[in-house]
């Protein structure tokens, strides 16, 4: 059973998101709070294994909020459900200690997966927040690189392969292992390996945190 609190400060979608949770036979929801400084007490009191954290929130934001219950409580997982899709967003959340940013008006069940997800240490991202996030930060690098420097550069000073470099690209798309093999030729061990292999160059702990700091940090191709 996995304990989740959420924050959320709009009314009747916590009503309704909390019903979802109580659905769920794998979720137990520990308790609610309506703004920032309430979910960083809540989640000192309660110790939760996820917090459903909304962005926008009174007295302190999400944000802000992802960053002291990270110094509070470090184990707990914290998901972002929000309806901002703004790369700014997306890349401060991760910044704070973020695990996985999942959009408003995702399915319950979708949901419920991500919190599974992000409660085993996999992290979550929306797919098409990826693509968007690479897309805004590729336009960045390329200038930055066509007036400063090589940027291969920095790829290789993580020691990543021009194969690794393929691997990632692919999975900041959103692909899974067996997608990754399929598109490569490769066999799905062979790209379980690459992926692994990315973790600990990057010295990251899940493809989320991987590809994020992937398209911050100017990797892909």
């Amino acid at each position: 059973m996995i304990n989740v609190l959420l924050v959320e400060d709009h009314e009747l979608y916590r009503m309704g998101l909390s019903m979802v949770l109580a659905k769920s036979e794998d979720v137990n929801l520990l308790g609610e709070a309506a703004n920032g400084l309430e979910g960083v007490r809540k989640a000192r009191e309660l110790a939760p294994d996820v917090i459903l954290m909304d962005i926008g929130l009174p007295d302190i934001d999400g944000i802000e909020a992802t960053e002291r219950i990270k110094d509070i409580v470090p184990d707990c997982r914290i998901l972002m459900l929000t309806s901002r899709d703004g790369e700014q967003d997306v890349l401060s959340a991760f910044s704070a200690g973020a695990d996985g940013y999942v959009m408003k008006g995702t399915s319950p069940e979708q949901t419920i997966n991500a919190i599974k997800a992000v409660n085993e240490g996999v992290g979550w991202i929306d797919p098409s927040i990826a693509k968007m996030v690479f897309s805004n930060i590729g336009k960045k690098n390329t200038e930055y690189v066509t007036n400063e420097v090589d940027d291969s550069r920095l790829k290789n000073s993580y020691g990543l392969t021009e194969r690794e470099l393929d691997v990632l690209n692919l999975m900041v798309d959103g692909l899974s292992n067996p997608q990754i093999a399929d598109k490569l030729f490769i066999s799905k061990a062979t790209a379980k390996a690459h992926v692994h292999s990315i973790l600990q160059k990057l010295c990251t702990a899940s493809r989320t945190q991987a590809t994020v700091k992937a398209m911050k940090e100017g990797l892909l191709k």
